[in-house]
């Protein structure tokens, strides 16, 4: 420093600290040359601020909002430490820290990595959270203390990690301990937030902190458990297998008749899905053991179906009996076009082994002419 900066220092009486726009700033410790304070000077201390005084490494006095003339009458803790015979007689050596006590808002915190609950319906899952703090000094001189130390200009960034971890490690406790079950934690963000808060004071304040607003935004599972849950809630929507398994058929046939060109695949689908729909019911009903375990015979087998073309229509499905009966009264013919599950394509009903038992009393067409 320059004999220019020691005179300005010199007749500088007005000891104030003015927060740049848009800073970090926490902690602030004013310029003076050599430290050296005039007797009589004045000390304004803004809202939202706090002066700390520091004299041969020891906390002095700490100052709220307000203006102040610096001399024995206001500082007797710090006369008490400078102890000298004639008082503030000549400039006194000290440090003054500004402190930054406002709220500190929309501060991020998250879990870096899943951790593990035990959910009273599913069992051990893992979750994510994340959400968004405000915090501010409550203590200047623990704060001084315990954090800025001598830095001359002390940001949010160089707690910002400590605070997140201390505030995740303490929402990981609660949310282990609330014993709230996984689907029921949307409705209880709040309660959540505030046993986080609480369990997170204590810390705070061995560092001159408090978390003034504590907000959980969300606490979500991992992919796969969320896809299992949208299968769980589709099947408490369907209700009954058995209605949604009509219901998929007759969809089936509607998509069939206006596609003919594609009646095979479709058709093969459709049978699929019957299938498919059977074993769902089979497996979900009451007492029905699983496959495989040999408590119980399989199902009977199931007599066939056919699909037939019928004035241009297709009908079915069909058992042997209807198409019997639709034979007897002419509605069709050797030469019906007929399809069931497996079969490549439709055939004509006479070329079908299944069917040409039904054609023993039924004669062939008449010859031409």
């Amino acid at each position: 420093m320059g004999l220019l900066d020691k005179l300005r220092g010199e007749f500088i009486d007005i000891i104030e600290w003015t927060e740049p726009s848009n800073n970090d700033i926490l902690c602030y410790r004013f310029p003076r040359y050599n430290n050296e304070i005039k007797n009589g000077a004045k000390l304004i201390v803004r809202e939202g601020q706090a002066a700390v005084f520091v004299k041969e490494g020891q906390l002095a006095d700490v100052k709220t909002p307000g203006m102040y003339t610096l001399d024995t009458r206001n500082m007797p803790i710090l006369s008490t430490i400078l102890g000298w015979k004639y008082g503030f007689e000549s400039p006194f050596k000290c440090e003054v820290y500004f402190v930054s006590t406002k709220q500190w808002t929309d501060k991020k915190w998250g879990t870096q990595n899943p951790f593990m609950v035990r959910d009273p319906e599913f069992g051990p899952v893992r979750v994510r959270a994340f959400g968004t703090y405000a915090f501010r000094v409550s203590d200047p001189g623990t704060f001084l203390k315990q954090l800025v130390a001598t830095d001359p200009s002390f940001e949010t960034y160089e707690i910002a990690n400590q605070l997140r971890n201390a505030i995740v490690s303490r929402f990981v406790d609660v949310l282990g301990q609330s014993k709230i079950a996984m689907l029921d934690l949307a409705g209880n963000y709040e309660k959540i937030g505030t046993l986080a808060r609480e369990r997170i004071a204590p810390e705070m304040q061995g560092m001159g902190l408090s978390i003034t607003q504590f907000f959980v935004e969300n606490i979500s599972l991992p992919p796969e458990v969320e896809q299992a849950l949208d299968k769980r809630s589709q099947i408490s929507v369907l209700g009954n297998l058995d209605q949604y398994t009509k219901f998929q058929t007759a969809n089936a046939i509607e998509e069939a008749a206006k596609n003919p060109g594609g009646n095979a695949g479709i058709g093969a689908g459709l049978g699929a899905g019957v299938a498919m729909g059977g074993a769902m019911m089979d497996a979900l009903r009451p007492g029905q053991s699983p496959v495989g375990a040999g408590a119980m015979p399989p199902p009977l087998p199931q007599a066939a179906t056919f699909f037939a073309g019928i004035n241009g229509q297709q009908v079915g499905p069909l058992d042997l009996n209807t198409i019997a009966a639709k034979l007897r009264g002419g509605e069709m013919s050797r030469s019906t076009l007929v399809w069931k599950a497996g079969m490549a394509g439709w055939a004509a009903a006479e070329s079908v082994p299944e069917l040409q038992s039904l054609f023993a009393n039924v004669p062939p067409p008449l010859p031409p002419g």
